[in-house]
């Protein structure tokens, strides 16, 4: 199983598996069986025992034509990288700053799969269904190759993107979200400086407190809390860990309360 190493904001390499191309190619055919699926029932309801949508470019524009090409984007952003097929599998798409991925690269992902497979869409159903399985075979074969050749198994947009598909369930990789509930009603905040940070440095800490727990490995843990006190000009006696959770605490009970 390959094991890459994500440079974080604060310059801490931490470690993913990458998703086994296995997992990526059913999780593939599972999303585009799921649009398939949707494609004929629209259909059957446009021209099949309906017909509403006779006559009606704009109705088949937004039935069938948007929410197909939009579907893999628009779940990937509403489910934190993940799409139904991803989810069943257990992958997800990161960035190759250990965080979520911005919006902007979602965006760049979808535009660079369009010559996989959403442009196969338009030509299964306004030229011929020959020319679609060729380019189907293109785009597959393509990013089969791409795939090979990348030190991180990407495929071309996420390598334009900068992001990498990885296993979510292994030891090596994070939760899926950097919030707790912080559940002390007279919670006392220690650190309020840490409202400087961003989503994305707090989701590497969480990567890190994660990483820390199923390793046992306090090394990574030290040296991302002694970062961390620098950027935020603070200092404390507690150990590593503690800081750091105490950090994520601060950071969850004022960012929910803003």
């Amino acid at each position: 199983m390959s094991v890459i190493q994500i440079a974080t904001p604060f310059n801490i390499d931490i470690e993913f598996e990458v998703a086994e191309f296995h997992k990526r190619l059913l999780a593939y055919l599972i999303d585009f069986t799921l649009i398939l699926l949707y494609m004929f029932s629209i259909l059957y309801l446009l021209y099949g025992g309906f017909r509403v949508g006779e006559g009606s470019a704009g109705l088949v524009l937004i039935l069938l034509v948007i929410p197909t090409l939009s579907y893999t984007t628009a779940s990937e952003i509403l489910m934190n990288g993940q799409t139904i097929g991803k989810k069943l599998l257990h992958i997800k798409v990161v960035s190759l700053d250990g965080g979520e991925p911005t919006l902007g690269q979602y965006l760049l992902r979808w535009f660079m799969r369009f010559y996989e497979w959403a442009f196969i869409i338009f030509t299964l159903f306004w030229n011929n269904g020959y020319t679609g399985l060729i380019w189907l075979f293109i785009g597959g074969i393509s990013s089969i190759v791409i795939m090979s050749i990348s030190a991180k198994s990407q495929r071309l947009g996420d390598i334009v993107a900068g992001t990498v598909v990885v296993n979510t369930n292994s030891s090596l990789t994070v939760d899926d979200t950097i919030f707790m509930h912080v559940a002390e009603e007279n919670y006392k905040v220690k650190f309020p400086e840490v409202m400087r940070l961003s989503d994305r440095d707090i989701n590497t800490i969480k990567n890190v407190l994660n990483q820390t727990a199923k390793t046992n490995q306090y090394d990574m843990c030290n040296r991302v809390a002694y970062k961390v006190q620098g950027v935020l000009k603070v200092s404390t006696d507690m150990y590593a860990i503690d800081f750091l959770e105490k950090i994520m605490e601060d950071y969850n009970y004022l960012s929910t309360r803003e």
